[in-house]
Order: structure tokens, then C-alpha cells, then sequence
């Protein structure tokens, strides 16, 4: 029996954590086919685009030749890890050392537990007994909790009963054992020899991957600790995917990581790694990039049983919506083309269904209409869990915005509305300022005039990471997925 509307629950949740489908309909995307494919190790998005997914989807696939491990940062803690600090070093290599560790130790965990292969050949073997020496004597288990890596009651042992014969040397003498406290002073040394034990103990047909991921969890632009942690981890990533590649290892050290937050960092080689290690996780932009559409006949197919299985079979695209668009158009202009937007969007669509009543066979127009409302309050929130850090005065420019009442505007009625409502500012304010932060937020974009070929366009930094707010454009208009939650009433601004 062919499943309706109302059978459905839902088309499942907009957070990757509390999301039951993710894994059974999880869409392919570009970026984790080239993490999988070790080509790349960064993973760069807006909050709510597919990384967590992608992460999530690594650590759900192992098996006896592919392993995965997987780094939260919710409750790790980040105390002990800055007291590995080097000392003496550029401020972007102060953490290296100590992210190469813990990525080593990581990988020694994965060989020495999961991997049953090891010792994968004779020559690998002498490399793996001394790692599991180290690992073992140092921790007292093979299987380290790696929360407790760097805790300061461990001590890190160079030699035991069977020798792990490591050279250590501090003060210019070799030291068989030392407190975790004193690793920033001997960890170059301790990160060469398990490097070179670890590489050579990989298994060259067989892929391993440790991952990072919620490390937008401790950001603040005025911490420079946190700024000097995720560039050392980049650092850190890139130099073991090198190693491990030269090696003809199949390693990935992967990050994901806002690409806001990636766009304020600083460092140098930052370009090399954004144009030969960087992937994005971007959806509808482009010939060849993943579709929302796409991804969501795959949660079509798994809620209605394989009954259903194409979004016109679902969504009534017989009959356009208002500027005569297609349903999916209409619903994708609406969002930040993030997978959590368009989950929501149909989600309030099956809510619209079930408050209209009846029992229709597809989403219709008014369905669509009525979704909005919710929706809008959504993407509301949604900015305001990203915006509130880098811009802690966006709710008055909002006041500003309402009293526009349009989506669409031109400076001079952003400009004369501002001054109607300059009360709400201390002075240091302007409305240029204004709207090229709304603009860094895809609260607003401007029309682009084309060019010899014509075809203007609106331009949002949602679409196009690299764009620049220009104050000279003529036109400017606030993104339609903000009209409800804004109030703003009409289309266009009365002259």
C-alpha cells in the first residue's frame, strides 16, 4: 500500500546528531568522496551544510580494511592540551607538536585494537612492538582513552622490559621516562620516533582515517589561544598526510571546520592548504555540485517505503508558486542551500498538511505558503546561533530592516530609515558598516549588473564565499527566507 502525507513523520531531523536518517539516506557529496579518496583533508562549510554528516558517515562505514576515529571536542579537555604549549616557537606553531601527538597516538590506537592485519608484514613488526611498548607502558593499556592523553598524572616511558630503544634526549642526555608535563620540552623528538613507528606499522592497502570535528565549540575571535589550537591542528593534519603520503600510506588526518571561522584564520601556507587541501561542502551551486533535490528523494525513498522515490512525486510541481516558480525553486530560494534548511522546509510542510487537514496526495501550493511562517523563525535562530559572536549589534540593524517593510531597497532607503531610527545607536555606527556585515551574514546581497552579455543577478556571500559587498550598488534586498520573521510585507519598497 502506497504510504501518504499523513503516514509521515517527518523527513528527518536538521541536526546531524538527532538525525535517525542521516546514514540510511546519506547523499555522496563531492567533499567526502575526496576525503575518502585521500585527495583532501579539509572540510570547509557554513553551519548546517553536510559536515557533521560527512563525519558521522565516516566513523558509521568500518570494516576490516577501512578504519576510522573520530575526535569531539564537547567534553574534551582542552586545560591539559594547552599546557603542552611550545614554548619559543611562531604563535601558529605553539599546538603543532602536540596535535601531531595526539594524532599519532590515535593512529597507534586504531593498529594496535582494531586493525587485523598487524603486523601486517615482517618488517612492520619490530615498528609495531615498539609502539605498543610506548603506548602500553605508558598508559597501561593498548587502548588508550584519548580525553586523558595529555592528563598529568601519566608519565611517557622510552624503554621497558622488551626496550622500546627510543633516543630521547633532554639537556643533551638520554632520558628513558618522562612526566606528561615536561613533553613540550622533548615532543619533536617523541613525534619523530612515533611517527617513524607508526607509518611503517600502516598497512599500505588498507585506509585509516582520524577525524575533527565540533571545533567550532570553544570560537571566539578575541581568543588568540583558540585561533593558535585550529591552526596548529591544520598544520599538524598536513604535515602527517604528507608524510603518510610519501610513504605510500593511505592515511587522512581530516578537519572540519566552519569556513567563517577558516576565513579569519592567519597563517602562513594558508593559501597552499586552501587551494590543494580544501574541499566545501556547498549545495545547488554549480554544474556538477550535489542538489538539496538529490538528497532529499533519498529521504523521499526511505520515509515512503521505495513507493515514492522522486520529489514530483511528493511535491505537486504541476502548478507553479508565485513569479512562476517550481515548488523546489521557490522552497530553495528560501534557504542557505544547507541540507538542515531544506529538512526543516519539508518538515513544515508535513506540518502545514496536518493542520490544514484532510489528506491530500502531495505538498500543494498553500502548503508551501503556510510552511513559511515556522520557517522563517527557524532561519532566524539558526543566524542567531552563528552571528551573535561577530556581530553583537545585528538585532538593531534587524530594526532597522523592519522598518524597510519590503525585501527589496536601495541605499538611500536603508540610509533614510537609519536615521529615522538612530536612536537605537551609540554614534560609532554607520549603515555602510551595516550592511557589508549583513552582507558577510547573507542577510542581504545586491544586484550585479551584467555585463556585455547582460544577465544581472543578485550576488550572496552564501553562494559565493569570496564576494565582496559593493556599497555602489543600485538594488539590495534581504534575503526571503527573513520576511516573515522580519515582517516585512512587500516585495518591493514604495518610491
Amino acid at each position: 500500500m502506497t504510504k501518504r502525507l499523513h503516514d509521515i513523520t517527518n523527513f528527518g531531523g536538521t541536526d546531524a546528531d538527532e538525525d535517525a536518517l542521516l546514514i540510511e539516506a546519506f547523499e555522496d557529496h563531492r567533499a567526502f568522496e575526496s576525503l575518502k579518496a585521500h585527495k583532501r583533508f579539509c572540510v570547509l562549510g557554513r553551519k548546517g551544510s553536510g559536515k557533521t554528516a560527512i563525519f558521522k558517515k565516516f566513523l558509521s562505514q568500518g570494516s576490516w580494511d577501512k578504519f576510522a576515529f573520530g575526535h569531539t571536542f564537547s567534553d574534551y579537555p582542552w586545560h591539559f592540551h594547552e599546557k603542552q604549549k611550545s614554548i619559543g616557537v611562531p604563535e601558529e606553531q605553539c599546538y603543532v607538536q602536540s596535535w601531531q601527538y595526539l594524532c599519532y597516538i590515535t593512529l597507534a590506537k586504531l593498529l594496535l585494537n582494531n586493525d587485523s592485519s598487524q603486523p601486517y608484514s615482517d618488517g612492520a613488526a619490530e615498528h609495531l612492538s615498539r609502539l605498543e611498548r610506548f603506548v602500553l607502558d605508558s598508559y597501561g593499556t593498548r587502548d588508550p582513552d584519548v580525553t586523558q592523553i595529555f592528563t598529568p598524572s601519566k608519565t611517557l616511558k622510552f624503554s621497558g622490559d622488551v626496550g622500546v630503544n627510543w633516543k630521547i634526549l633532554k639537556g643533551g642526555l638520554k632520558i628513558e621516562s618522562a612526566p606528561i608535563s615536561d613533553l613540550p620540552l622533548i615532543v619533536q623528538e617523541v613525534n619523530q620516533n612515533i611517527r617513524h613507528a607508526t607509518i611503517q606499522s600502516l598497512n599500505p592497502a588498507l585506509d585509516y582515517y582520524v577525524l575533527f570535528d565540533q571545533l567550532d565549540l570553544g570560537f571566539s575571535l578575541e581568543a588568540r589561544d583558540y585561533t593558535s589550537r585550529i591552526v596548529g591542528l591544520l598544520l599538524a593534519a598536513r604535515e602527517i598526510n604528507l608524510h603518510a603520503r610519501s610513504a605510500g600510506k593511505r592515511v587522512t588526518i581530516g578537519v572540519f571546520l566552519r569556513d567563517d571561522i577558516y576565513d579569519r584564520l592567519q597563517f602562513e601556507d594558508k593559501n597552499k592548504i586552501t587551494e590543494n587541501f580544501c574541499d566545501h561542502v556547498v549545495w545547488d551551486h554549480g554544474p556538477k555540485s550535489n542538489t538539496l533535490k538529490s538528497l532529499m528523494e533519498k529521504r523521499i525513498k526511505v520515509v515512503f517505503s521505495a513507493s515514492r522515490q522522486k520529489w514530483d512525486e511528493v511535491f505537486d510541481e504541476r502548478h507553479e508558486m508565485s513569479g512562476r516558480q517550481r515548488k523546489y525553486n521557490y522552497i530553495l530560494d528560501r534557504t542557505f542551500l544547507r541540507p538542515r534548511d531544506m529538512i526543516k522546509f519539508c518538515n513544515e510542510c508535513l506540518n502545514s498538511v496536518r493542520a490544514a487537514g484532510g489528506n491530500p496526495d502531495m505538498f500543494e501550493n498553500k502548503h508551501i505558503i503556510d510552511a513559511q511562517e515556522n520557517f522563517s523563525d527557524y532561519l532566524h535562530r539558526e543566524l542567531d546561533d552563528e552571528i551573535h559572536k561577530h556581530i553583537p549589534e545585528y538585532r538593531r540593524y534587524f530594526e532597522v530592516i523592519k522598518n524597510l517593510d519590503s525585501l527589496q531597497f536601495t541605499l538611500k532607503d536603508f540610509e533614510e530609515v537609519w536615521a529615522a531610527r538612530k536612536n537605537l545607536f551609540s554614534g560609532n555606527e554607520d549603515p555602510i558598516t551595516a550592511l557589508r556585515e549583513l552582507f558577510d551574514f547573507s542577510v542581504v546581497g545586491y544586484l550585479a549588473l551584467g555585463g556585455g552579455g547582460g544577465g544581472s543577478q543578485y550576488v550572496w556571500k552564501y553562494k559565493d564565499a569570496r564576494s565582496q559587498f559593493n556599497e555602489g550598488a543600485a538594488q539590495l534586498r534581504v534575503h526571503p527566507g527573513f520576511k516573515e520573521v522580519l515582517g516585512l510585507k512587500k516585495f518591493t519598497r514604495a518610491g
